[in-house]
């Protein structure tokens, strides 16, 4: 990787990870859909076999329009079903959701490409709608744009405890908001927001003080009083466990606790643990271009200039007092560096840790899967601390 863009992005092609042709990272992905492993986790084996069968090149818009092809078979069953089959028309909005959601995976860098986020959009929220109860849409002014969230609450017991949940760098808060029944199971209610830079966020860049956005929401459900806002949770996924890990120390009198769940610290943001990780195979394809979509980098270059400002560590914050936190990952982690994981734990106040030692990203393993760490490792935490 040279320090400017390469040629297959200019070409408008896909750059897959790990060294990755065509025919071995459409094999990957159908392994992927098969054990539904993360980013292909809901999408049905059938679903993903058939995208992957009109696609012979690796052309950015071919792959998008392969995936949102498909994707539209289930959105017409549901606009089909709508009127006799509420439970259908559910899952059939699902499926479309979780195809035209992988259409735009992992940034929106062509017109296929933001076409299908749209779509995705409105498929998940007509999802959403049908469930019971619901998923509400929640708009929050803030600096004269809206703050786009989701919030679902159980049915029963108010004011209700709530994780504050932020999504990663190539996920959304819909996959957040999606994965919401196993909260409302404890009691608890799900607040799902975008990690700044990407979806639908007011700030279409991440800066150093995108936490920001994270206070003006803490404000905005302290007004609900539908929410316990003295029993909140905040929950970073990947990149948004930076996120997690910086509203732990500024936001400590406002949290219950804080999960860091292979979240970036410090290391992760020197030029050489960055240019080193754009390799993995554990990440599928477009790995640099999602990273400077969201810092709004031009190149590699530029990314890793802009990144740098980051770090927790050289702004000073990690040996101030937090909240209670848990810090989760996987010592083979091949995106986040486990060293960002130790060394929240040598600074400031003490906190819990879980370390997979045969874990990649977020540590997932053949042995421990994302439900097995959600339900586990993340939940009892979780509803100790929020009592």
């Amino acid at each position: 990787m040279t320090a400017r863009s390469s040629s297959n992005e200019s070409l408008g092609l896909l750059v897959p990870g790990g060294g990755r042709n065509l025919d071995q990272l459409k094999q990957e992905i159908q392994r992927r859909a098969d054990r539904n492993i993360p980013p292909l986790g809901g999408i049905a084996p059938e679903d993903a076999r058939a995208a992957l069968s009109s696609i012979s090149s690796l052309e950015r818009e071919v792959w998008a329009q392969a995936w949102s092809a498909v994707a539209e078979r289930h959105w017409s069953e549901a606009r089909a079903l709508e009127a006799v089959d509420r439970a259908s028309t559910r899952e059939r909005y699902w499926k479309a959701w979780r195809l035209h959601h992988f259409a735009r995976w992992p940034t929106e860098n062509t017109p296929a490409k933001q076409h299908a986020r749209r779509r995705a959009l409105e498929a998940f929220r007509a999802y959403a709608r049908l469930l019971d109860p619901p998923i509400e849409t929640v708009r929050i002014p803030f600096e004269g744009r809206d703050i786009i969230a989701y919030l679902r609450l159980p049915a029963g017991g108010r004011p209700a405890p709530l994780v504050f949940g932020i999504a990663g760098l190539d996920s959304r808060k819909e996959d957040v908001a999606a994965h919401t029944d196993g909260y409302l199971d404890h009691g608890l209610g799900l607040f799902a927001i975008d990690l700044p830079g990407t979806g639908e966020s007011p700030h279409a860049v991440a800066e150093v003080d995108s936490d920001r956005i994270f206070t003006a929401a803490l404000d905005y459900l302290a007004r609900r009083p539908e929410v316990d806002a003295g029993r909140v949770v905040v929950q970073g996924r990947s990149w948004s466990g930076y996120w997690a890990a910086k509203l732990a120390i500024t936001e400590r009198e406002r949290l219950r606790g804080s999960v860091v769940h292979g979240g970036p610290i410090h290391h992760y943001f020197r030029p050489d643990w960055l240019q080193t990780s754009l390799a993995t195979g554990e990440y599928l394809y477009d790995y640099l271009q999602a990273k400077c979509a969201m810092l709004g980098a031009r190149d590699l270059e530029d990314m890793l200039a802009r990144a740098q400002r980051f770090s927790l560590l050289d702004a000073g914050l990690l040996d101030r007092p937090s909240a209670p936190m848990l810090i989760v990952n996987g010592a083979r982690d091949s995106q986040i560096p486990i060293a960002d994981l130790y060394l929240l734990l040598e600074h400031g106040d003490a906190k819990e840790a879980w370390v997979n030692p045969q874990g990649g990203h977020m540590g997932r393993s053949p042995q421990w899967p994302s439900p097995a760490i959600a339900e586990k490792v993340l939940m009892p935490w979780i509803t100790r601390r929020l009592g």
